[in-house]
């Protein structure tokens, strides 16, 4: 099946399923034990993660293929799934401890009604665990024809501080081998434009994986660690 924007382990490169599934490894410190509400779940793969650690876990999707997907796949005693408008969950106030919701954000619109919706669940003391792209500038014309806005850093931060009263921001990104570093370096330069040197160069060259063969210890997640970063994760509290 094709589900746009979404991955499905089963069909996928295991270095991409490690880039996803590493800020689901991130959030299960602050999942044990709790009620958690992984908002955008797609097809289940990462609820099931946080499902290892946490009493509960409900994962919500707007798309009726993937849910049904994540149940034939993921659910488990602990693990349930359910069809759900992320701008009108439905879910009583105030009833979950940590709510998750990984390169989601991207893919709304209205950004400022899916934040207050997610404030508004989560309990007084509630941890929000929210990834979305690394951008230079914010636009309403993302070159991903399946995002909606894409936000910098700057108003990524404005934004969730307008709902939460605590905000930690962290950068996603590829560990690099020095070999690398220096040779993606020399890109600046402007070799890339002249002879696509980075663009042909193997894992053996630079001494890093290839994406396709990454592992999650070949991706970190770093407090305000900016350089480089793809993703921008986010650790918000009310």
């Amino acid at each position: 099946m094709a589900y746009p924007e979404r991955i499905v382990p089963d069909e996928t490169e295991p270095g991409i399923v490690a880039l996803h599934l590493k800020r689901y490894t991130f959030a299960l410190p602050y999942c044990e034990g709790a009620e958690v509400l992984d908002a955008g779940c797609g097809v289940g793969y990462g609820t099931s993660v946080l499902g290892r650690v946490a009493r509960r876990v409900l994962g919500v999707d707007r798309d009726v293929a993937s849910v049904d997907y994540a149940r034939g796949r993921y659910a488990a005693p602990n693990v349930e799934f359910q069809v759900g408008d992320l701008l009108a969950l439905g879910l009583d106030d105030r009833s979950f401890d940590v709510v998750t919701s990984f390169e989601v954000l991207e893919h709304l619109r209205d950004q400022e009604c899916f934040l207050a919706e997610l404030a508004r669940i989560l309990r007084p003391d509630g941890v929000l665990v929210l990834s979305t792209p690394h951008v230079a500038q914010t636009t309403d014309r993302p070159g991903n024809p399946f995002h909606e806005r894409e936000l910098s850093r700057a108003d990524f931060a404005a934004l969730l501080a307008r709902h939460f009263a605590d905000v930690e921001l962290y950068g996603q990104r590829r560990r690099e081998t020095r070999r690398h570093e220096v040779l993606r370096r020399l890109d600046v330069l402007g070799l890339r434009r002249r002879a696509e040197l980075l663009r042909r160069v193997s894992g053996a060259v630079t001494g890093s994986p290839a994406t396709d063969f990454l592992s999650p210890d070949d991706v970190l997640i770093e407090r305000d660690c900016f350089e480089r970063a793809t993703e921008l994760v986010a650790v918000a509290r009310r």
